[in-house]
Parts: structure tokens; sequence; C-alpha cells
């Protein structure tokens, strides 16, 4: 199952960056992100080529950080498909946590990045209702 890093840093100038550069120099490629404000504090959330490496490398050098499996849904760039992703999740009563999306090809797809409560038979439900799950390799190939 695809991973995210959560990254927590001080909500200052610089400390984007100072994460971007201990992936960088690790050769770690970053192909995706959000930042989320919490008051002194943000969380960087960052779709990698290689998570768990990235986890290794921030914490070694002193980040707060962690790793979380998401599922990572692509879904045609068409009006209703995200409605009928949230509906089909909520007829089963799957519970989102987490989620950011973002087009690849602006009218042809697109990604959802989920971070669910119980991922239990989620996969199997959402390849039988038509959507398609991407992994880390994927997704380096679809945005490259």
């Amino acid at each position: 199952m695809p991973k995210q890093l959560h990254v927590f840093v001080e909500n200052k100038p610089g400390r984007l960056e100072s994460v971007t550069e201990v992936l960088y120099k690790n050769g770690i490629n970053i192909l995706a992100f959000t930042i989320q404000d919490r008051g002194e504090f943000g969380m960087v959330k960052l779709l990698a080529d290689k998570p768990d490496q990235g986890y290794l490398v921030l914490a070694d050098k002193g980040f707060a950080c962690a790793v979380k499996e998401v599922m990572m849904v692509a879904i045609k760039d068409k009006p209703g498909n995200l409605h009928k992703l949230t509906s089909v999740l909520l007829q089963h009563k799957v519970n989102i946590i987490d989620a950011h999306g973002f087009v690849i090809e602006p009218g042809k797809k697109g990604v959802c990045c989920l971070e669910l409560a119980e991922t239990k038979g989620v996969k199997q439900l959402l390849e039988k209702e038509g959507f398609g799950l991407v992994d880390e390799e994927r997704l380096a190939e679809l945005l490259l």
C-alpha cells in the first residue's frame, strides 16, 4: 500500500526548504505535497518515490515525522467523479480521515490520496466500482 510522509515543522520561513533539502540530498523525489497550518507549527504531507527512506533520513536529521498508509485512487477528471468515489465509500461506511487530490492531465485523469480509518476490503471495493489504484512507482510515471 502506498505511504505518505507526515513532517511536523515550525511555522516559520525556511522550514519547508530544510525538509526538501534533506530529501533532495538523499535522492528522494517528491511527487506531491500539501501543507497544513496548525498555528505555531505546520504539517507537511508528502508523496515521495521512497517514503520509508524519506522517513529515515528526516528522522535522522531531527524532524518529527511519521509514515502513514494511504490509498491513491485514479479518477477521471470529469464532473461528478469525486462525488461517485465519496458516495461509494459512504455506502460502505468507509471513514475518510484525510484527503487531497490533484489533476494529472486536465479533462482526463487525476488522483485522490485518501487516508482511511480502515482499509480492509476497500481496494477490492474500489476496483469493483471501476476505480484504479496507484502506487508510488505508477504515480511517478504518471507525473513525469
